[in-house]
């Protein structure tokens, strides 16, 4: 039997499909490599070895909807949130440290795939929580409102204050604030991939709501208008547009390996709150056994930091610095998750 080389290299594009974009990418991939060529000579009927490979996709795909649990001392549970927009479930981590005295906020939008509990393990948000006694929730994109549960980012409707998929993170932020000791002037929100091109939209159109905005592998606001510019957003192509209101402070990651979402974007994102006053530092580091990275600090004249940006040498669509026990994770990174927490604690 002889293994055709077309099919063979068609198969390793859906595993990397997988775990870039999503089950339902890779489904297509695939379904359309099934059509062109079998597998073998004397093969084994193709239906059956799609039904096969389909599974094997949707086992991956549970390894990551259900990682290990970590012994976290503090309380993580469930609530759901809905208003006119729509209904959207969330996890809250509470952490056993926390006083009656009003402590930060930090909302986590994941990726697409992801869920609350993946991205919480894979970024360590819970155990920084513990450690700054401050409050994390992860909201939670549907299935219904995205079949590859992505923040619609893309959407025009969801670019605009109090509607769409905005109101009900902003909903879900309120929500906690007003069950919680929460301190009003140290809210923030951060987001990976698709989560970060929506923390970026939340950031913009609630700088009444947040201090600072984190994005990790993400995209400028309202970069894209529809399901193809989004697309074309991410390789790098995206939608000029012109920010409403004032710009936040913001702490960028992006690898420059990055296949998913250029790296390009990362640019534009510190870009859009650059004065031209403002003084540009650069500073090379190096993870020990890792990546190395620049980190380039934009500052105001009274030397505060408006935006930090981390450029990660040979690193790809990732959480730098994150635990292999979620998703979309790179260990040898620099720990954003630390840094960005340490960047919001500069901003009052």
């Amino acid at each position: 039997m002889k293994l055709n080389t077309h099919l063979f290299a068609q198969m390793r594009k859906a595993t990397r499909a997988l775990m870039k974009k999503g089950p339902l990418d890779t489904a297509a991939i695939v379904q359309e490599a099934m059509k062109q060529a079998s597998a073998f000579q004397r093969a084994t009927p193709a239906p059956d070895m799609l039904a096969d490979l389909q599974r094997s996709i949707e086992s991956l795909r549970g390894q990551f909807d259900s990682p290990a649990n970590d012994a976290w001392p503090g309380s993580f549970s469930a609530g759901s949130y809905s208003n006119e927009a729509g209904t959207r479930d969330y996890k809250l981590y509470v952490p056993s440290t926390l006083t009656d005295a009003p402590a930060p906020l930090v909302v986590m939008l994941h990726g697409c795939t992801q869920n609350p509990d993946d991205f919480a393990h894979g970024t360590q948000m819970n155990a920084l929580a513990e450690e700054l006694g401050c409050l994390v929730v992860y909201p939670a994109q549907s299935q219904s409102a995205n079949p590859s549960r992505c923040w619609n980012w893309f959407n025009e409707t969801d670019q605009q204050r109090d509607r769409g998929e905005p109101s009900i993170i902003a909903g879900i932020t309120r929500d906690v604030m007003a069950r919680h000791p929460v301190d009003p002037r140290q809210v923030f929100v951060a987001g990976l991939s698709a989560g970060g091109a929506m923390a970026t939209i939340m950031g913009t159109l609630y700088p009444d709501l947040y201090a600072a905005v984190g994005v990790h592998s993400g995209l400028p606001f309202a970069a894209a208008s529809d399901l193809p510019s989004a697309l074309a957003a991410m390789k790098g192509d995206f939608r000029r547009s012109q920010a409403p209101g004032r710009q936040l402070p913001i702490i960028v990651f992006h690898g420059d390996r990055d296949t998913t979402v250029h790296p390009a974007n990362g640019d534009a994102l510190v870009a859009h709150g650059r004065t031209r006053s403002a003084r540009r530092t650069a500073e090379p580091g190096q993870v020990p056994d890792g990546h190395a990275y620049t980190r380039t600090l934009h500052q105001h004249d009274d030397g505060s930091v408006h935006a930090e940006h981390w450029l990660i040498h040979g690193a790809g669509h990732a959480w730098s610095g994150g635990n292999a026990r979620g998703s979309y994770t790179d260990g040898k990174g620099p720990d954003a998750s630390r840094e960005m927490m340490r960047f919001f604690r500069t901003q009052r």
